[in-house]
């Protein structure tokens, strides 16, 4: 719903019964229903538009929905990204609701991601490169996922580029906490989703709804990439839950500015003037953050320290 005080909390949306979302209701059909005039409006806008847009569902959260693209390249994926952004927030507005892609808009409720899928295809044949021919997990496969775990630490201020960001990134929730890769588990940083060999892709579930999706894009596939021309090796893989946190990944945005300064063959492939300039924003973004006081510090300290 609207909330034009941005001292309030956000509550959920009311929905076509007059009433607001109180429980977790992940795929619910009727959940989605309860806003079918604002998707209907959403869908058409995206037919007139031309993006890919696939499916849409209920996530876990109270108004929290999710919605799919169809795979392409990553720049047109990129623009029918930022496109439906916009979309969806004009909709939203016409129908007395504001649509947020913050990665944590209510503390009690999941946050919100934007889950990548990549994979890499010969420019000749168009064959899959993270597959051999017999079907099997080729050697790209194995060191893209290298180059993930080694460099997305430093990466973090790009995929999670606010302070609101790091929100969503704690242990035990719905958002992963490490850099471990495994097969079909949504607990893991990195996903091998079930699929035929042509279809083999590499799942970064660690990128916020919040990211800039040419950043997210560019940076991901960098961090592969070097992976792929340094043959870095994986971990083991991750069958289990894996709630905890990896303490390779930065827990804030100052910490993750520093990594991501301090990553020379990353900078390198990014641009070095880049990062400086992007990280100097991003300084100046924080300070400003800092100079706001919470409501939980005045709760919680105003008359006990």
């Amino acid at each position: 719903a609207k909330n034009i005080d941005p001292d309030l909390p956000l509550k959920p949306p009311i929905g076509r019964s007059g009433r607001a979302e109180t429980s977790r209701q992940i795929y619910s059909i009727d959940a989605v229903n309860e806003f079918d005039p604002l998707f209907e409006d959403i869908y058409d806008y995206c037919e007139l538009m031309e993006l890919d847009v696939d499916t849409l569902i209920h996530e876990f959260g109270a108004g929290q929905m999710g919605i799919d693209f169809l795979h392409g390249e990553p720049l047109s994926t990129a623009d029918n990204v930022f496109l439906f952004k916009r979309t969806v927030r004009e909709a939203a507005l016409k129908h007395g609701m504001y649509a947020t892609f913050m990665a944590k808009p209510m503390g009690r409720e999941p946050g919100s991601a934007m889950h990548l899928h990549q994979g890499v295809r010969d420019s000749a044949s168009g064959n899959n490169l993270f597959s051999l021919p017999d079907g099997k997990p080729s050697p790209a496969f194995f060191h893209y996922i290298g180059g993930l775990q080694r460099y997305i630490p430093a990466a973090m201020a790009l995929v999670a580029p606010y302070v609101n960001s790091y929100r969503r990134l704690v242990p035990n929730t719905a958002a992963p906490v490490n850099v471990r890769w495994g097969g079909d588990n949504r607990t893991l940083g990195f996903r091998v989703p079930k699929s035929g060999a042509q279809g083999r892709c590499i799942e970064n579930r660690l990128v916020g709804a919040d990211a800039n999706p040419y950043l997210a894009f560019a940076v991901t596939l960098a961090c592969g990439y070097l992976g792929m021309t340094e043959r870095l090796a994986p971990g083991e893989g991750t069958s289990g839950s894996a709630r905890v946190r990896d303490e390779v990944l930065p827990q804030g945005l100052p910490e993750a500015l520093r990594l991501l300064r301090a990553e020379g063959k990353l900078r390198e492939v990014l641009g070095e003037r880049f990062v400086d300039v992007y990280a100097a924003i991003k300084d100046q973004e924080h300070l400003e953050f800092m100079t706001v006081i919470s409501p939980w510090e005045r709760e919680h300290l105003l008359l006990h320290v």
